[in-house]
């Protein structure tokens, strides 16, 4: 026995094929876009890694002359840039005026100048009344003299004679000591009320040579001026002959080695090679303008090129220095706003058939602009560029 299957009317056909239609408009019109992205391609190439931070210029021997002596420092005449032959004077320092002196101070040195006075008249009086008994001891010793000849004093008289001799003499050289004693502190005690300008005279003066011959970067003290001992004058140096240093995080310089090759640029001129002479084995604590507290290290840097090529820069230009730490002629290279975070691991998406694929990767090098890929990816695929949150595993994407 045969089962028939029932009939569709035309009408049950066509209303369904409308139902199917209609459920397939729908989903066309609610299904996601493609998600407009920037895409790149994966490259092969030249990778160059370079620590890139402010640097200044200094001469290489520079020179800080200072006053060996504080007193009052004439008019330099030198001006910045002038030529100096070494041992030429470039300046001189005269003794200091002496300083005010307040009331108080002026009545204690007038009181003083009354004692010495007084002291010196009483010095005077003894060097008199010694004068005196040198006279009488002189003339006691010629009458023992005489009558010891006679046979009428005896030894011991004559020996007591001249004993008192020397003594008297002896008696008016120290009277003579205290009266210059006393002239001396009378004089200093008059010198101590001395006002300024009041000396008068031509006073005696210091020179200042240059230490070596050059040209004056800086004149520290231009004007007349009273300077401690020690105090800077003027900076000497060489112009033409100049290095570069540059103040890198401690943590850069620990990737720089001598040698390494250095670009110098942002100095009003075209880029000019140099190479690393140095590093210094000690740190130093710098604040950032930010307020933060930064240990950097001073790395010297000679200029390869020749002087000629930027005689424009002197002593204390400020210029931008970018020193190579690594450097490869071929490797596979990706922009870094293709990576992100994913789980730990790094990963990009990669653009396949017009959906993005999530790909992990292995990164190695990176010089702020492209990163080096070790393993992941191939070169001539694209990779979304700062990908958003409307890419996603799988999800369609058009290159903008």
């Amino acid at each position: 026995m045969r089962l028939q299957m029932p009939r569709l009317s035309f009408r049950t056909v066509f209303w369904a094929l409308v139902a199917v239609g209609l459920a397939a408009l729908l989903a066309l019109a609610f299904r996601p876009g493609a998600a407009a992205v920037d895409t790149a391609e994966v490259s092969r190439g030249p990778l160059t890694v370079t620590i890139r931070d402010e640097a200044r210029t200094r001469s290489r021997e520079v020179y800080v002359v200072s006053a060996p002596v504080a007193g009052r420092l004439l008019r330099v005449g030198n001006r910045a840039g002038e030529p100096v032959a070494a041992g030429e004077v470039i300046a001189v320092v005269q003794p200091a005026p002496p300083t005010f002196i307040d009331e108080r101070s002026r009545r204690e040195g007038e009181a003083a100048v009354r004692a010495g006075m007084a002291g010196l008249q009483l010095s005077q009086a003894e060097l008199e009344r010694a004068e005196t008994q040198l006279a009488w001891a002189r003339s006691e010793a010629q009458r023992a003299e005489t009558l010891f000849a006679g046979g009428v004093a005896s030894q011991s008289a004559l020996d007591r004679a001249r004993l008192e001799l020397r003594t008297a003499a002896a008696a008016v050289a120290h009277a003579r000591a205290g009266v210059g004693v006393r002239q001396a502190d009378l004089e200093a005690a008059r010198t101590r009320l001395v006002d300024p300008g009041g000396s008068g005279g031509t006073a005696r003066t210091v020179s200042i040579r240059a230490p070596a011959a050059g040209r004056v970067l800086r004149v520290l003290q231009e004007s007349e001026a009273v300077v401690a001992q020690g105090a800077p004058v003027m900076e000497i140096g060489d112009p033409g002959d100049i290095e570069v240093v540059a103040e890198l995080l401690s943590s850069d310089a620990a990737r720089v080695s001598v040698g390494a090759p250095v670009s110098i640029d942002s100095w009003g001129g075209p880029p000019v090679s140099g190479r690393v002479r140095k590093i210094e084995p000690a740190g130093f604590l710098k604040v950032s303008a930010l307020g933060v507290e930064e240990q950097r290290v001073n790395v010297i840097i000679d200029a390869v090129d020749p002087p000629a090529s930027w005689r424009a820069v002197g002593h204390g230009y400020r210029v931008e220095a970018a020193v190579t730490v690594w450097r490869a002629d071929s490797v596979l290279r990706v922009p870094v706003g293709s990576l992100f975070r994913d789980g730990g691991r790094w990963a990009v998406f990669r653009v396949e058939g017009g959906r993005a694929r999530l790909t992990p990767v292995q990164i190695g090098q990176s010089d702020g602009e492209l990163t080096e890929v070790r393993s992941g990816l191939a070169p001539g695929q694209r990779v979304v560029v700062y990908p958003g949150q409307a890419v996603a595993d799988g999800g369609r994407v058009r290159p903008r």
